[in-house]
């Protein structure tokens, strides 16, 4: 967990490199989880100011993040907000300390409120509009010479060294559930090598679509933010995302079929694949139970306690036994214009 000192810090020490000073600017924290972010409202500009976590990214993988983000919004119209380049026109700047090299970006502000503040302002179907208008894009995009993303494979996900911890390690699992959820996780490998890593399945995606990474203004219009996770993983995973933290909760599956109603209607959607949706909404639950464990100090772990840990006990069960959790039927193909 980043600590809040460290990255108000960083902050305060970059804001000469955007033409800023501290004793005039006022700079707000708005979150602290991976990353801290700041608002910044300096006399003449006002700015989203992103501190990064220590040895998550490099300034090349940073540098690629902000370029995909660029081609998305000039591209294929999905809204994400624009860089503020340093004064001397850096993207990314690096701010050189004892404890090693910390990046820092600076956006625009977006207006409106995250879709976790207002849940009920979120447009799900014209969110899975604009989620198959990415995944369109990145499957025509020629990948810019030195582009530099992770993977979200089966190594990254569940694998011995998986990027958020084992999912074993998460609070709240019980000595009953954890063969269960064993099971589930060993299906879930056992479908996605089945289902593989083809061009129609597989690509650059946001990778956490979450309702605190969207954005939505007064007429219900979506920006898209935080790519800091964004890579080449498989397209239904970023389903999957938006779902984080709430895949028990009744309503989630009706959020599944107005997404998917959405994205249909931009990109199609084979019966193998809507056949997966199970098992990348039981892939992203077990990922959060393990970043729980990897990051017990943070608001989600603080809030949640052991609750989230027992209720994966009970998806992985039904992830198993029951024929209808998140199953749904195959869509109509998109119309050809």
């Amino acid at each position: 967990m980043l600590s809040e000192q460290d990255c108000a810090e960083i902050a305060a020490a970059a804001l000469p490199a955007y033409g800023l000073d501290a004793a005039s600017s006022e700079v707000r924290l708005l979150s602290l989880s991976e990353n801290g972010t700041y608002r910044v409202r300096g006399p003449a500009r006002e700015l989203v100011l992103r501190v990064h976590r220590p040895g998550y990214q490099t300034p090349g993988s940073i540098a690629s993040e902000l370029t995909w983000m660029d081609a998305l919004r000039d591209e294929c119209g999905v809204v994400t907000p624009a860089v503020v380049p340093a004064v001397d026109g850096r993207r990314v700047v690096t701010l050189e300390r004892s404890d090693g090299p910390r990046h820092v970006v600076a956006f625009e502000l977006v207006p409106g409120v995250t879709a976790e503040e207002s849940a009920h302002l979120l447009p799900v179907g014209e969110l899975g509009r604009l989620t198959a208008r990415m995944h369109l894009h990145t499957q025509r995009w020629p990948v810019p010479t030195g582009f530099e993303r992770f993977h979200w494979d089966l190594d990254a996900c569940l694998g011995d060294s998986a990027r958020w911890g084992a999912w074993s390690a998460g609070p709240g699992l019980s000595d009953a559930d954890r063969p269960v959820v064993a099971r589930a996780a060993d299906e879930v490998r056992a479908r996605l090598t089945a289902y593989g890593q083809g061009p129609d399945r597989y690509g650059l995606i946001h990778a956490d679509l979450r309702l605190a990474n969207l954005m939505v203004d007064d007429d219900r219009r979506l920006t898209v933010i935080d790519f800091d996770d964004c890579g080449f993983g498989w397209f239904l995973y970023d389903l999957a995302t938006v779902l984080s933290w709430l895949e028990h909760e009744p309503g989630s599956p009706t959020t599944v079929a107005a997404w998917l109603e959405g994205y249909t209607a931009e990109r199609e959607l084979s019966e193998v694949d809507l056949a997966m949706v199970p098992t990348f909404v039981m892939l992203r639950r077990l990922m959060l139970t393990a970043w729980l464990g990897t990051h017990p100090a943070s608001p989600p772990a603080l809030e949640l306690g052991t609750t989230f840990g027992a209720g994966t006990g009970d998806l992985a069960r039904r992830y198993l036994d029951d024929a209808d959790w998140f199953r749904v039927p195959a869509r109509p193909t998109p119309e050809k214009e």
